[in-house]
């Protein structure tokens, strides 16, 4: 069964950090880009992070440019996005999903059209 599962999340205050991973099962993830999503209460989900499978370029949406690094260690068969310098607008509940087609290169900004796999989800809380 091909799947995702997001993991790392959790309650921390203003200004901490975190760092969140998506591991792989049932295929392996090296050829392809795996972004990192997420979504508050009421509002759509955007893509914040993608690390290209190819050439491991990455793209960051404007809000977390600076802050956070996506990563990946493919003998792990995962990917990591460690957050630093968290704030409050980044309480949200966080995936990952990969890339439907492999060696796709990461663009911005993220279509969730074209990613796959998706995970269940973390909740990442920011608050004091």
């Amino acid at each position: 069964q091909v799947q995702l599962v997001e993991s790392g999340g959790g309650l921390v205050q203003p200004g901490g950090s975190l760092r969140l991973s998506c591991v792989a099962s049932g295929f392996t993830l090296d050829s392809y880009g795996v972004g990192w999503f997420r979504q508050a209460p009421g509002k759509e989900r955007e893509g914040i992070a993608c690390i290209s499978g190819i050439d491991r370029s990455r793209y960051y949406q404007d809000s977390v440019k600076g802050r956070f690094t996506i990563s990946r260690d493919n003998a792990k068969n995962t990917v990591y996005l460690q957050m630093n310098s968290l704030r409050s607008e980044d309480t949200a509940v966080y995936y990952c999903a990969a890339h439907l087609r492999p060696q796709s290169i990461c663009v911005g900004p993220l279509n969730t059209d074209k990613f796959g796999s998706w995970g269940q989800g973390t909740q990442v809380t920011v608050s004091s």
